[in-house]
């Protein structure tokens, strides 16, 4: 509530309505409630990017993240991980958010300070048998000693990468000697992951190119490379074509490829166009007893699922990842590409930018919408009485 009146201060009216208090004692269905309010108007307090950026906000999350985890401000030393898989030791303080360890990541590596925004860090596991995988994106404000501490996935360290999903993006990285050696590296390691998947012929050019060591070249012909640039997941769970089925996900290029595992191990490949998809929503669906490996560990267990447009038709597709977060992160990401690419093409495009708490209207393509949004803390969600706007985080476009 006080940082609530610091707000206040600040933005003025424009906050959305802070939820009230009990000040009689709460029962167990009142407290449930209770947090669900405040986790809704966090939730619409992050929409506002001005909000995002300010010092009260900030200061008020760090010390969040610092009390949670007992860990005071001090000197430390964070590796962070380049795509060549090389380290690079940072010195920095505990309290320093991810934009700030970023900004100190690229002074030291010579990255250009305007192209922070094509590059982000993440929370990256060494798997078995030398297998990466992209836990999630850290947030601005997530300070990266803490997510360290804090992660209950073993064996992880904070990662560099490229942070956009429109291929065509990279021509705007090709000046700066250093951003091209990252994106290249990257798209090294995205291949030899089998991330991106080249033709035998392009396997071929590629593999010249590197030895030569021309890089422009590799990176002209790696972007004609299926899911070249995607965001690679896990394998996960699916309910297309029917439940249960096993799934693997590339995202990027403004569309969600999926290769499917049918019940007769027959495989499926499925592309979903973020063009056609109206709207989704994260879904917390409680924790899980993992048995798999030498120790057990609780898992969040975590559903996306989207609203798509087919054979005229709309449809709920449903996905099981405990990678939701980044799916969502991802589907975000294209849309803001393409509003971007569209704004540019077009500069008589309307952007509106209403009062906070309402939500966002950027009128293009015939006003489609996509609202995306994260259920709380339910175990089971009956989708029949949730209408579009979902009544927490609400974005139309």
């Amino acid at each position: 509530h006080r940082w609530n009146e610091q707000l206040k201060r600040v933005f003025g009216n424009c906050l959305p309505p802070f939820p009230p208090k009990y000040y009689l004692a709460m029962t167990t269905s009142m407290a449930d409630e209770r947090r669900d309010q405040l986790e809704q108007y966090l939730q619409n307090v992050t929409m506002d990017p001005n909000m995002l950026r300010s010092d009260v906000f900030i200061d008020f999350l760090k010390l969040v993240q610092l009390d949670t985890f007992s860990m005071a401000t001090k000197k430390a030393s964070l590796d962070i991980l380049l795509p060549d898989g090389r380290s690079i030791k940072i010195e920095i303080l505990t309290s320093d958010t991810a934009e700030r360890v970023l900004e100190v990541v690229s002074h030291n590596i010579g990255l250009c300070q305007e192209l922070l925004e094509y590059f982000s860090l993440f929370l990256i596991q060494f798997c078995k048998e030398g297998r990466l995988s992209v836990v999630k994106k850290l947030a601005d404000f997530e300070l990266p000693c803490v997510s360290l501490r804090s992660s209950e996935v073993e064996n992880c360290k904070v990662g560099l990468r490229k942070w956009y999903l429109d291929p065509s993006l990279d021509a705007r990285l090709m000046d700066c000697r250093t951003a091209v050696d990252l994106i290249y590296m990257q798209a090294i390691q995205d291949i030899e992951k089998e991330w991106a998947k080249p033709t035998e012929v392009q396997r071929q050019k590629l593999e010249a190119l590197q030895k030569e060591d021309n890089q422009t070249k590799f990176l002209e012909l790696a972007r004609e490379v299926q899911h070249y640039g995607y965001m690679r997941l896990e394998p996960c769970t699916c309910d297309h074509p029917e439940p249960g089925c096993q799934a693997l996900l590339s995202v990027g290029n403004n569309e969600i490829s999926c290769c499917i595992t049918l019940p007769e191990n027959q495989t499926q490949d499925v592309i979903f166009q973020m063009d056609r998809v109206k709207c989704w929503q994260v879904t917390f669906l409680g924790t899980l007893l993992d048995t798999d490996g030498p120790q057990q560990t609780l898992n969040q267990n975590l559903e996306l699922r989207f609203q798509y447009c087919e054979d005229s038709h709309w449809r709920w597709f449903v996905i099981y990842t405990k990678q939701a977060f980044l799916l969502s992160s991802c589907l975000k990401k294209m849309i803001s590409e393409k509003m971007v690419k569209q704004a540019a093409e077009n500069p008589e495009m309307q952007i509106e930018v209403p009062e906070q708490g309402k939500s966002k209207k950027y009128h293009i393509q015939q006003n489609q919408k996509d609202h995306s949004s994260f259920l709380p803390r339910k175990s089971k969600i009956k989708i029949a009485e949730v209408d579009c706007g979902f009544g927490t985080i609400k974005e139309d476009l």
